[in-house]
């Protein structure tokens, strides 16, 4: 819903390893499939001359779930952000991944590619995973996950949520407690939409001001950068998080 103020800004979302997710969580319209690990061996270096071409100072790589390859595709990841740094050394780089099951030696590969954020999306509070994730996902799980990539210091990690799911006040701000004990640096939160009658319903739209409260409230917990809005998606203004007051590191 943002697409203008991306493109204004200077940056894009592209979605690497096909358009078949393995998993089908409930609120995804990503179509379910065994993709039987086919890759596009051409991926990585088509995708850094799209980077070049559209002229972006930072771009988030994201992926449907390929739990059909050994390594979730994490290799692949790697090679696309190597080959994006390549062509384009002053473009910030976020990869919003899978969970890899967990398994610690794919996030290392992506986390020593030359990436700038480590993203993984929670989704939702702790009581409402099972009905809106895979059963192959996890609360837990991705918790784990963020807190093994919190550990490279070199790299910002980030997650996000979208409310409107059923959860309540207190378990949002458990949610938050949970992430900042294992050392998120940024949070977004959106509002979830239905993609269709086949999905999860709304169950009810959170306000603008609930929003702002939301963001003061990650704030003051610590979070580096909150971004919180009706229209906030993982990706919105995801150059923020590279901004020099908010993480430290100089916006390139």
């Amino acid at each position: 819903p943002n697409i203008s103020e991306c493109w204004s800004a200077g940056t894009a979302t592209i979605m690497l390893m096909g358009d078949v997710c393995t998993r089908a969580c409930r609120f995804c319209s990503v179509n379910t499939g065994n993709p039987k690990g086919w890759l596009d061996a051409e991926e990585p270096l088509n995708t850094a001359k799209a980077v070049q071409l559209m002229g972006l100072s930072y771009v988030v790589l994201t992926s449907v779930n390929r739990d059909d390859l050994d390594d979730g595709g994490a290799g692949h990841y790697a090679q696309t952000v190597r080959a994006v740094k390549q062509l384009n050394p002053n473009t910030g780089v976020e990869a919003l991944t899978p969970d890899f099951l967990g398994l610690e030696s794919a996030i290392d590969v992506l986390l020593d590619s030359g990436l700038d954020v480590f993203a993984q999306n929670i989704e939702t509070v702790r009581r409402l995973t099972h009905p809106v994730r895979d059963p192959r996902a996890g609360y837990e799980q991705t918790l784990n996950v963020l807190r093994y990539a919190s550990q490279n210091s070199e790299v910002i990690t980030k997650t996000s949520l979208m409310l409107g799911l059923g959860e309540t006040d207190d378990e949002l701000l458990e949610c938050m407690d949970d992430l900042r004990k294992v050392d998120v640096d940024v949070l977004t939160l959106g509002q979830y939409l239905q993609p269709t009658s086949n999905h999860l319903p709304v169950e009810r739209f959170v306000t603008p001001e609930e929003f702002a409260r939301y963001r003061d409230i990650g704030l003051e917990k610590g979070f580096k950068e909150v971004v919180s809005g009706v229209f906030v998606r993982s990706s919105y203004r995801a150059e923020r998080v590279l901004e020099f007051n908010n993480v430290g590191l100089q916006a390139t």
